[in-house]
Order: C-alpha cells, then structure tokens, then sequence
C-alpha cells in the first residue's frame, strides 16, 4: 500500500494511504457528519468541487447501490475516510465503495485521522485542499499545488451539474395530478422531485439556463429552486428570474442553495461560513411553532437576515422563520404578502432525517391558497 497525503492550503499535511483512484484533486475541504449516507453524499451535486472528509471512523459496510443514487454520477473532488469497510455486508449492494470510487476516477485517501482533520478546520476555517495519491512531489511542491487551485468564492458552478435538458417527474401511479411546478435545477438531487410528485406533483426539471419564457410556457402552479454547489453571489440570472417570480406572485420554494438564491432576491447579502453545515444531524429551530428539527446539510454559505422581528423587502414584509441552534445561522426565510418561503437544508430527507418533511406539504398548502384566491 502506498502512502497518500491530505494537504491544506494552510501547510498542513497529514499522511495516510492511497485507496480508491491514484492521482492528485483539488477542492474545498469539508467534513461530513453523518454516520450514514455517504452514497447519497458522493452523487449529490452540491458536493461538486468539494473533498468530502467524513467524520464517522468506519464507512463503506453497505457497499454501493444504483438505486439510492441522487445522480447519475458521484460528484465530490475527493473523498476521505479513517478505516473503511474491508467488506460489504448488505443485501441490496452492488458493488463497494472502492469500486465505485474507481470506476469514477475519484481519488481517495484512507488511514487518516478524519477527526483531527475536522478539528482543524473547525478552529482555522474553511480552506483548499489537495489530495496526492502515488504522485511523486515533495511537501513544498503539494502546498504550492494546492495554493494555486482555485476558491470556492465566487464560484458559479451549478451549470456544471445543471440537466441540459428538460424532463418530468410525474406522480406515481394512483396519485392525482393537482399541481405542475417549475423546478430549477441548480444541482437537484433525485430524490426531492420524488418527494413532490408523491403529493400530486408533475415536476418539470428545467436547466438552470431556462428562459423565463420557457418556464412560464408550462403555465406552472409554483416555482422550486434546488440545491447546488457555489458562491450564490455568482448567480446573477437565476436571481433576476427569481425576482420575476415574486414579481408575479407565484408560489415559490426554495431549498439549500436556492434559499440563499431567493434570500439575494429580496436584497440580504450573503456570506462564507467558516466551515459550513454538512451531515445529516444538524439541528433547526422552528421559530414559528418552537419545535427543534433534526435536518440534512450541505452548504458552505449563508444569509444574512435580521432574525428578530419582521424584515422589509420590495415584495413585502418577511420574517425568518428558521435557525440553526448550533450557530444561530439563519435556516429558513418567509414572505408574508407574496406567496414564498425557503429553507437552507434538505428536507427530501436523502439520507434521513424525516423531521423536515412537512416542507413540501407547506409548498403544497401554498399553491392551494393561491388557487382558491385566483
């Protein structure tokens, strides 16, 4: 086995051992917390440009399955674990994890103290990364490398992952079709158009590149803003449809980097959080009802919203409705005269938890309303 080295942007090198594909990466470091999910995490479009250092020691016993995909593809720069599962032990797995790493050309790192990694990033913020994996360099010419490779600020990067073409998620079979909604795909994972056809959704998926036109050519009940990857600030022509939308007062939701897109819409900056939310056991306050969420994240960015008492935008008054109890990061935003609303998790639930679920019956009541007052 032969060595592998994990190098930030600060200096910092910790050795391990090559595993998955050999080469060298480069992305954004960020470390998962989740104990599970890492399939749903690799073929999420969100972790696009990103090395994923996952925090739990032992990943890999379930092996790899193409129904739990999110994508059609695993999306992360790298991926990093400390002792990863020398078998797979489940029923439903078609290959490992290696494989599928292989088979993808992605370059991973094991034997690492993932925690001590996370540790630094958590004191010293988010920062680049370089994998090298049976590459001959020394310690200086692998800082250098990784000095060079680009940032995550100011990155566009959801037409990288965005469909090129339109297609329809239909409700399944037995279920009434009572809505038609637009979603933008700025990095959409499967499972969130799953999630809305099984309510009476016909989902249209349209790229990011879609034309106002062409959106409102399917006469939509509501407009859906996925999640991605990049700076939000980046997203100028998502922003200015966006703006249109609430113009025009059609219900609007949006998820995880489409609630960052929305909070531009309505005037609020945005920001780089020192290490961001990822992992699936993040906790969300509900300041509406007061009840605590146990949710899924991936984001790097934020709004910057006033949490107390009601805000003002061009379209009405708003209000922040959810937090992150961790950080008190905004979570979700509100309008209270246009018929708009978003949080900054993902609550398709892929992986779990559930406890965010009653999102897209909200999305559901709000388009009801704006029918019955047509």
């Amino acid at each position: 086995m032969s060595k592998a080295f994990l190098v930030l942007d600060d200096g910092a090198i910790f050795e391990g051992e090559s595993w998955a594909a050999l080469g060298e990466t480069f992305g954004e470091a960020v470390f998962s917390t989740g104990m599970t999910g890492y399939q749903e995490t690799l073929t999420d479009p969100s972790y696009h440009k990103q090395v994923v250092i996952m925090t739990a020691p032992h990943i890999g016993n379930t092996g790899m399955n193409s129904r739990d995909e999110e994508s059609s593809r695993i999306w992360v720069a790298g991926f990093v674990v400390r002792n990863p599962s020398p078998r797979v032990s489940n029923w439903r797995s078609e290959l490992s994890l290696e494989e599928a790493l292989i088979d993808s050309g992605v370059i991973g790192i094991k034997g690492v103290d993932t925690r001590a990694i996370t540790r630094h990033l958590r004191d010293r913020g988010a920062m680049r990364v370089g994998l090298f994996s049976g590459v001959e360099l020394s310690r200086e010419e692998m800082v250098i490398r990784v000095r060079k490779s680009p940032q995550m600020t100011g990155a566009a990067l959801a037409s990288d992952v965005s469909t090129t073409t339109p297609y329809i998620v239909a409700p399944p079979a037995g279920v009434e079709t009572k809505f038609k909604v637009a979603a933008i795909d700025l990095g959409i994972k499967a499972a969130t158009p799953r999630q809305m056809a099984a309510r009476g959704i016909e989902v249209h998926v349209f790229p990011m590149s879609a034309s106002i036109e062409e959106i409102e050519a399917i006469a939509p009940d509501g407009i859906f803003l996925s999640n991605g990857p990049g700076d939000p600030a980046a997203m100028t022509e998502i922003i200015a449809t966006v703006r249109h939308f609430l113009a025009e007062k059609v219900p609007l939701f949006g998820i995880c980097f489409g609630h960052q897109i929305i909070g531009r819409a309505l005037g609020f900056e945005t920001y780089k959080l020192p290490f961001g939310h990822r992992g699936i056991n993040q906790p969300v306050k509900n300041l509406r009802t007061g009840q605590v969420e146990i949710t899924a994240h991936n984001h790097g960015f934020a709004v910057a919203a006033p949490v107390e008492g009601n805000f003002t935008t061009v379209y009405g008054a708003g209000f922040v409705s959810h937090i992150c109890l961790n950080d008190g990061v905004v979570e979700g935003l509100e309008l209270l005269e246009t018929p708009a609303f978003s949080v900054q998790y993902h609550p398709e639930a892929a992986a779990g938890p559930h406890d965010a679920n009653y999102l897209f019956d909200q999305f559901v009541g709000l388009m009801n309303r704006e029918k019955s007052n047509a």
